[in-house]
């Protein structure tokens, strides 16, 4: 079964999209910081990462630019979730590596259509 990790500092957005991928047949487990994400990378290596943009400490876009410098971790899709509908933010983040860009509140339509988009054919 594929799976993903889900990096996000609200325990409540993060933990809904958690639940959101599971239903959906992925198996998400969730990071409420880029610290924690990276202890979850060195557990396993995800199929894809949802990622949020503004988190204290490490941001978003610091974790997606580490992420594309590290070779064996580069080719892992990666979904920005973010609540800043910026055009700029979005194009930053797409020039950064990102997929896609969703914004938050994320229904599991929206998820699907952007799985979907990224030509991710685990989807059920």
């Amino acid at each position: 079964m594929p799976n993903a990790i889900v990096i996000d500092d609200k325990p409540l957005t993060g933990n809904s999209l958690v639940q959101m991928l599971n239903f959906i047949g992925i198996t998400a487990r969730y990071a409420n910081s880029a610290r924690s994400g990276v202890a979850l990378l060195r557990e396993k290596k995800p199929g894809l990462i949802f990622l949020d943009i503004n988190m204290p400490g490490v941001n978003g876009f610091e974790f997606l630019s580490f992420l594309h410098s590290q070779p064996a971790l580069s080719d892992i899709p990666i979904f920005i979730v973010t609540s800043d509908d910026q055009p700029e933010t979005a194009r930053k983040a797409r020039m950064l590596g990102a997929v896609d860009v969703l914004i938050k509140p994320v229904s599991i339509e929206l998820l699907q259509s952007a799985l979907k988009r990224a030509k991710i054919v685990f989807i059920s």
